[in-house]
């Protein structure tokens, strides 16, 4: 069981390892202490190629001044070489008594570090802090297991599948409550990616509004599509600086947002946007806001999103009907989605 001075040190090592920039490497934060308890050396994991956290704690002490120590750590240490080597060498080397740890590493290169520490000889106490540890790394781990961002797709439709008039307008096909509940959304990702041909069309700020305000938490906003801008759009205008990718390669998008710590992906469109990312098989949930009212016409909410027969639809898990107001949002997952 880890004592009291283990569970406060992990306590700290979450703290530090939130000093850590977000992006396709994890956040991880270690605490070194003594024979006694006391705290003598902290590290983070600084970014790609930098000393992971365990080495950079180490590297604070001078020389057999953890011989004995117990070394705490948000990760298990990783048991590969990279861009630097194994951690858990490093505190073989360091001759380190004990190694406590939040989270196992989901990796397949990575993992194996506690196996390594034991073969050492070394006592080692997995688990601790589990929860914290997650909900630290809970959006790292989502890009661990998909190899991509995860990617939610939403639309607001009419009963008949229109996303708008004739006309093009489409202001407001849902209700207050509907809309509040997408900018709650919004509010929660990382990333809301638009097209060019909307953000022309509908010049939208892209911001996740609560009512009159901001949310304090604000998605990054990117911009898919070749057409230029105008300098007066309002996307300029949002509180955190557009990303814009003049490429239809949604895969490279995808592993450069990763690559920015931009771990959870919310595609606002417009149709042809969302119907790219549903053909190439990139959508892992579809939010659904479904007004009971008729359009008619052709601006279907998802165009070609590569069904040629009946047999070749995509199936579709519903997880959740929730009424809102007049409005009802269905949010499902593809069949087909990595989980």
């Amino acid at each position: 069981m880890a004592t009291p001075a283990e569970i406060a040190a992990m306590r700290r090592g979450l703290e530090l390892a939130t000093r850590g920039p977000a992006s396709r490497n994890p956040q991880v934060g270690a605490v070194i202490l003594s024979a006694s308890g006391d705290v003598i050396a902290e590290g983070w994991h600084r970014g790609a190629g930098t000393p992971h956290a365990e080495v950079d704690a180490l590297s604070h002490l001078p020389a057999d001044a953890a011989r004995g120590a117990t070394a705490v750590v948000t990760l298990e240490p990783c048991n590969h070489t990279g861009r630097t080597g194994p951690c858990a060498e490093a505190l073989v080397t360091a001759g380190v008594a004990r190694v406590v740890y939040a989270i196992d590493d989901p990796g397949d290169r990575e993992a194996g570090g506690a196996r390594r520490l034991r073969s050492a000889g070394i006592d080692v106490e997995g688990g601790v802090l589990a929860d914290e540890g997650h909900a630290l790394l809970d959006p790292w781990l989502t890009v661990r297991r998909l190899g991509r961002p995860h990617v939610t797709v939403k639309w607001a439709q009419s009963l008949d599948g229109r996303a708008a008039a004739a006309d093009g307008s489409s202001q407001w096909i849902t209700g207050a409550q509907a809309r509040h509940d997408v900018h709650r959304r919004r509010s929660e990702a990382d990333a809301i990616v638009v097209g060019t041909g909307t953000l022309i069309a509908d010049d939208p700020a892209l911001t996740a509004r609560n009512g009159d305000t901001l949310f304090a938490r604000q998605p990054v906003p990117v911009v898919i599509g070749t057409r230029p801008l105008s300098r007066d759009a309002k996307i300029w205008q949002h509180p955190q600086e557009p990303l814009l990718f003049a490429t239809y390669d949604l895969a490279a998008v995808l592993d450069e947002l990763a690559d920015r710590g931009l771990h959870r992906v919310f595609i606002e469109g417009g149709p042809t946007l969302a119907s790219a990312f549903l053909a190439q098989g990139l959508v892992d949930r579809l939010l659904a806001y479904i007004a009971p009212t008729l359009i008619g016409g052709p601006r279907h909410a998802i165009t070609d999103i590569g069904v040629a027969s009946i047999g070749a639809q995509m199936r579709l898990t519903i997880d959740q009907l929730l009424p809102l107001g007049g409005d009802v949002l269905v949010v499902a997952t593809p069949e087909s989605a990595v989980h």
